[in-house]
Protein backbone atom coordinates (compact mmCIF):
# COMPACT_ATOMS: atom_id res chain seq x y z
CA UNK A 1 0.00 0.00 0.00
CA UNK A 2 1.12 3.53 -0.74
CA UNK A 3 -0.53 6.71 0.55
CA UNK A 4 0.29 9.98 -1.14
CA UNK A 5 -0.84 12.84 1.06
CA UNK A 6 -2.76 15.71 -0.51
CA UNK A 7 -0.41 18.61 -1.13
CA UNK A 8 2.74 16.50 -0.82
CA UNK A 9 3.63 17.18 -4.47
CA UNK A 10 4.20 20.84 -5.30
CA UNK A 11 2.14 22.43 -8.05
CA UNK A 12 3.85 23.96 -11.05
CA UNK A 13 2.87 26.20 -13.94
CA UNK A 14 1.75 24.47 -17.12
CA UNK A 15 4.57 24.67 -19.68
CA UNK A 16 4.06 27.35 -22.34
CA UNK A 17 4.92 24.81 -25.07
CA UNK A 18 1.86 22.68 -24.28
CA UNK A 19 -0.66 25.09 -22.71
CA UNK A 20 -2.19 28.46 -23.59
CA UNK A 21 -3.11 30.78 -20.73
CA UNK A 22 -2.61 30.29 -17.01
CA UNK A 23 -2.55 26.63 -15.98
CA UNK A 24 -1.40 24.93 -12.74
CA UNK A 25 -0.39 21.24 -12.62
CA UNK A 26 -0.07 19.02 -9.59
CA UNK A 27 1.10 15.47 -10.16
CA UNK A 28 -1.09 13.35 -7.91
CA UNK A 29 0.44 9.94 -8.53
CA UNK A 30 2.68 7.95 -10.82
CA UNK A 31 2.63 4.18 -10.78
CA UNK A 32 5.65 2.17 -9.76
CA UNK A 33 6.79 -0.50 -12.23
CA UNK A 34 5.19 -2.54 -13.65
CA UNK A 35 2.28 -0.08 -13.40
CA UNK A 36 1.76 2.52 -16.12
CA UNK A 37 -0.93 4.84 -14.76
CA UNK A 38 -0.42 8.44 -13.68
CA UNK A 39 -2.75 11.16 -12.53
CA UNK A 40 -2.61 14.93 -12.23
CA UNK A 41 -4.87 17.68 -10.95
CA UNK A 42 -4.98 20.47 -13.52
CA UNK A 43 -6.49 23.94 -13.04
CA UNK A 44 -7.19 26.22 -16.00
CA UNK A 45 -7.96 29.93 -15.59
CA UNK A 46 -10.68 31.30 -17.93
CA UNK A 47 -9.64 30.86 -21.56
CA UNK A 48 -6.68 28.58 -20.73
CA UNK A 49 -6.36 25.26 -22.54
CA UNK A 50 -4.08 22.44 -23.61
CA UNK A 51 -2.49 22.14 -27.02
CA UNK A 52 -3.81 19.44 -29.33
CA UNK A 53 -2.52 16.06 -28.15
CA UNK A 54 -3.06 12.29 -28.11
CA UNK A 55 -2.52 9.55 -25.54
CA UNK A 56 -1.22 6.09 -26.55
CA UNK A 57 -3.59 4.32 -24.11
CA UNK A 58 -6.32 6.99 -23.93
CA UNK A 59 -7.10 9.48 -21.18
CA UNK A 60 -9.89 9.98 -18.67
CA UNK A 61 -10.60 13.40 -17.20
CA UNK A 62 -12.92 14.00 -14.26
CA UNK A 63 -14.16 17.58 -13.98
CA UNK A 64 -13.82 18.67 -10.33
CA UNK A 65 -14.68 22.36 -10.57
CA UNK A 66 -16.05 25.00 -12.90
CA UNK A 67 -17.02 24.99 -16.54
CA UNK A 68 -14.79 23.84 -19.36
CA UNK A 69 -14.63 22.84 -22.97
CA UNK A 70 -13.38 19.65 -24.64
CA UNK A 71 -13.01 18.85 -28.32
CA UNK A 72 -11.86 15.93 -30.41
CA UNK A 73 -10.49 16.54 -33.88
CA UNK A 74 -13.35 16.96 -36.33
CA UNK A 75 -15.98 17.19 -33.58
CA UNK A 76 -17.81 20.09 -31.97
CA UNK A 77 -16.63 21.85 -28.82
CA UNK A 78 -18.51 20.26 -25.89
CA UNK A 79 -19.16 21.98 -22.56
CA UNK A 80 -18.29 20.05 -19.38
CA UNK A 81 -19.00 20.86 -15.74
CA UNK A 82 -18.24 19.51 -12.26
CA UNK A 83 -18.92 15.78 -12.02
CA UNK A 84 -18.64 15.08 -15.76
CA UNK A 85 -16.24 12.34 -16.87
CA UNK A 86 -14.69 12.43 -20.35
CA UNK A 87 -12.82 9.52 -21.97
CA UNK A 88 -10.59 10.11 -24.98
CA UNK A 89 -9.72 6.80 -26.73
CA UNK A 90 -6.13 5.87 -27.56
CA UNK A 91 -4.75 8.01 -30.36
CA UNK A 92 -7.71 10.43 -30.50
CA UNK A 93 -6.45 13.98 -31.15
CA UNK A 94 -8.10 16.36 -28.68
CA UNK A 95 -7.78 19.35 -26.36
CA UNK A 96 -9.45 20.48 -23.13
CA UNK A 97 -9.54 23.58 -20.97
CA UNK A 98 -11.61 26.27 -19.33
CA UNK A 99 -14.45 28.15 -20.97
CA UNK A 100 -13.79 31.82 -21.80
CA UNK A 101 -15.58 33.13 -18.68
CA UNK A 102 -15.00 30.35 -16.12
CA UNK A 103 -12.09 28.50 -14.56
CA UNK A 104 -12.09 24.69 -14.69
CA UNK A 105 -10.21 21.97 -12.82
CA UNK A 106 -9.99 18.30 -13.63
CA UNK A 107 -8.18 15.16 -12.63
CA UNK A 108 -6.41 13.64 -15.64
CA UNK A 109 -5.63 9.91 -15.63
CA UNK A 110 -3.58 8.23 -18.36
CA UNK A 111 -1.25 5.31 -18.95
CA UNK A 112 2.23 5.35 -20.44
CA UNK A 113 3.17 3.13 -23.36
CA UNK A 114 6.90 2.76 -24.01
CA UNK A 115 7.50 5.36 -21.30
CA UNK A 116 5.29 8.09 -22.78
CA UNK A 117 1.80 9.11 -21.59
CA UNK A 118 1.19 11.85 -24.22
CA UNK A 119 2.19 13.16 -27.64
CA UNK A 120 1.91 16.94 -27.81
CA UNK A 121 1.04 18.70 -31.06
CA UNK A 122 0.29 22.25 -32.20
CA UNK A 123 -1.46 24.76 -29.96
CA UNK A 124 -5.20 25.34 -30.28
CA UNK A 125 -5.51 28.67 -32.08
CA UNK A 126 -7.74 31.48 -30.84
CA UNK A 127 -9.89 30.91 -33.94
CA UNK A 128 -10.32 27.19 -33.16
CA UNK A 129 -11.05 27.97 -29.51
CA UNK A 130 -13.63 30.60 -30.41
CA UNK A 131 -15.35 28.47 -33.06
Amino acid sequence: MKIIRCGSNPSMPGPEETFSGTVRLEMMFQADEPGRTSGAHVTFEPGARTAWHTHPAGQTIIITYGRGWVQREGGPIEEVTMGDVVFFPAGEKHWHGASPENAMSHIAIQESIDGSPVTWMEKVTDEEYGA
